[in-house]
């Protein structure tokens, strides 16, 4: 998107993890690594997903759920992206989650999407 050096991580889980989400999202496939979120869960929410060409406008989407409890655990990729990448994602997501900071289990901060606002569940 732009000539600057990434210096945001952000913790994907589904979608910003498929390289043709990550073309139309940030216009480049972008560096990732394993990692693991600690204290949450995926659930799974129907809702009304307006960003992609679904006909019907309604998908089952993936949630991250905190719960506390140590044996729950989401793995994922951290991505690498640039502050200007964030806001392209807040784009992409927002309107189906909120974005929050945690520490994964490598002990890096990221950003991560929960479902605040999909089924009415954080």
């Amino acid at each position: 998107m732009t000539g600057s050096s990434p210096d945001q991580l952000l913790f994907a889980y589904g979608a910003l993890q498929d390289p043709h989400v990550q073309l139309d999202t940030f216009g480049r496939l972008v560096q990732a690594e394993d990692d693991i979120l600690l204290r949450h869960t995926l659930d799974y929410a129907d809702t009304e997903d307006t960003r992609d060409a679904n006909p019907a406008g309604t998908t089952v989407l993936p949630v991250l759920r905190r719960t506390g409890n140590a044996f729950d655990r989401v793995i994922g990729k951290v991505l690498a992206v640039t502050a200007e990448e964030v806001d392209a994602a807040d784009e992409y997501q927002m309107s189906l989650y909120l974005r929050t900071a945690v520490t994964l289990e490598s002990g890096r901060r990221a950003w991560i999407y929960v479902g605040e606002h999909v089924g009415g569940r954080a």
